[in-house]
């Protein structure tokens, strides 16, 4: 890693350490610094930690570092190692993967709520969950009926644990390996953290790959209608905004998912199955501080004033998150049919193509003025 002069036009090497050398240990601070900022994997806000040093297992005292959920309702071991991953890392989170396989969801929603309850935060888990994954009703939540991830934080990969990652990989185990690597710069202290395997860049080739290679996975029926049906539901809405030469998420891939967004820059302009209603909304997923939120409220009389109801401003002081939404009124969304029935589902398309347009019209100059403030 370089730092940029650029006054002298030049470049100067950063000094790459060891966590040893600087005092850093696996528990107190690689574990705190990812189960905080889950993020740095590379997932955006699509990983929900609920659980540290994870003991639950019948007959043994092990413990694995950190356990979240991912926007697929799978299970994800995240093993942390320092300086070297040792020999035996895989195997290891092999067994703590097994034993989480069994988890049932309202198994894993006391985990989660047994976390909250640690951290005296006065969530409910269940809520959590539901919101994380843009779900509506309880009877839609079915965790952990995928097979589970892994995921490998270190410094240094020896050659057979990295040899067998990707004899794990080629078998359709879902497992990445992220280096993580502290700089010095005179007094401050760097960390880089980069995913080293499978390369960000051929990892949605091989999960396409492998995906079509998958014609005896047994999912819920119920569920994997929804998932299909959703898929169906964006690729039908992107085709209504191209029809009305509107290229908003042309780039962007449907996925089963409740909610399909296009990022601009740290904000996410989206559309959303709400658990009430459905919603426009520019989302900031890490926004600790409200920094971009109680920037763009400066301007909120005047976004309102663009709108025929009043629009969602929703700091979300105990989240991480904030978003600016629109939302279908409750009235309105109580007279037309489930989403599923075909009516209701153009009901929906048409909403959306519509508010959508006039939610990103009216609120991306403010945000793409307040962003330039910002970085001024």
């Amino acid at each position: 890693m370089y730092r940029i002069n650029r006054q002298e036009n030049n470049i100067t090497q950063l000094e790459e350490k060891s966590f040893a050398e600087l005092k850093f240990r696996e528990r107190e601070h690689l574990q705190e610094w990812i189960a905080k900022n889950p993020q740095v994997l590379g997932e955006d806000d699509d990983l929900l930690i609920i659980q540290k040093e994870f003991s639950g297992f019948n007959d043994t005292n092990e413990r694995l570092d950190l356990l979240a959920i991912d926007k697929e309702r799978r299970l994800v071991i995240i093993e942390n190692k320092l300086d070297d991953t040792g020999r035996d890392v895989v195997w290891q989170a092999l067994k703590y993967t097994s034993y989480c396989s069994t988890l049932s969801t309202s198994q894993i929603i006391k985990i989660y709520q047994d976390y909250l309850d640690q951290t005296s935060s006065g969530e409910d888990a269940k809520t959590n969950i539901l919101d994380f994954l843009s779900l509506e009703e309880d009877a839609e939540l079915l965790l952990n009926r995928n097979d589970q991830r892994m995921i490998f934080v270190a410094n240094n990969f020896r050659k057979e644990v990295t040899s067998t990652v990707l004899w794990l990989l080629n078998h359709d185990i879902q497992i990445q390996c992220f280096k993580a690597k502290p700089y010095l710069l005179g007094d401050e202290v760097l960390l880089q953290i980069e995913q080293i395997i499978p390369l960000p860049e051929t990892q949605e080739f091989m999960i396409d790959a492998k995906e079509k290679q998958k014609e005896d996975a047994v999912k819920s029926q119920a569920v994997a209608d929804s998932e299909a049906y959703l898929v169906q539901f964006w690729n039908e809405l992107k085709a209504e905004l191209k029809q009305r030469n509107l290229f908003y998420f042309v780039n962007v891939k449907s996925k089963p998912s409740y909610s399909f967004g296009t990022w601009k820059w740290e904000g996410k302009f989206g559309v959303v199955f709400g658990r009430y209603t459905i919603r426009v909304e520019l989302y900031f997923s890490n926004d600790p501080d409200k920094i971009l939120f109680d920037a763009m409220m400066q301007y909120q009389a005047e976004l309102d004033s663009k709108f025929e109801h009043q629009l969602g401003w929703q700091r979300l002081d105990d989240k991480k998150a904030s978003r600016i939404k629109y939302e279908m009124p409750i009235e309105k969304m109580k007279s037309i049919p489930d989403w599923k029935d075909e009516v209701g589902k153009q009901e929906r398309i048409q909403w959306f193509a519509t508010e959508f347009n006039h939610f990103y019209q009216e609120v991306y100059p403010v945000w793409e003025k307040v962003r330039k403030q910002l970085k001024a």
